[in-house]
């Protein structure tokens, strides 16, 4: 089982940043595919950014050039640095871990961290 814990959203001005951190317990997160998702009043979950266990990062169209996703295995830590944020990026941000191997796969969901983006 793995718990992940977001933290560090807020309220943010547009065109500024804010960084989002999410912290996995146990002691496999170095073989966990690692993501973050946003779900704004609405609408549904979407993917933001993901980053395999190999470090290859992808994003959504919507955050290319502005958004950063990293991790740091030996703090089983993933980021997400957003920089010139938008109203529209007001969100709760998920974080998420998959893992698949052999016949098993394995998918945890963090609680969630509220970001808002004023205008």
């Amino acid at each position: 089982q793995v718990q992940l814990v977001e933290s560090g959203g807020g309220l943010v001005q547009a065109g500024g940043s804010l960084r989002v951190s999410c912290v996995a317990s146990g002691t496999f997160f170095n073989r966990f595919d690692m993501g973050w998702y946003r779900q704004a009043p609405g609408k549904q979950r979407e993917l933001v950014a993901t980053i395999t266990r190999s470090g290859r990062s992808n994003y959504a169209d919507s955050v290319k050039g502005r958004f950063t996703i990293s991790r740091d295995n030996a703090k089983n830590t993933v980021y997400l640095q957003m920089n010139t944020l938008k109203p529209e990026d007001t969100a709760v941000y998920y974080c998420n871990a998959q893992w698949e191997i052999g016949a098993s796969s394995y998918d945890y969901w963090g609680q969630g961290t509220q970001v808002t983006v004023s205008s």
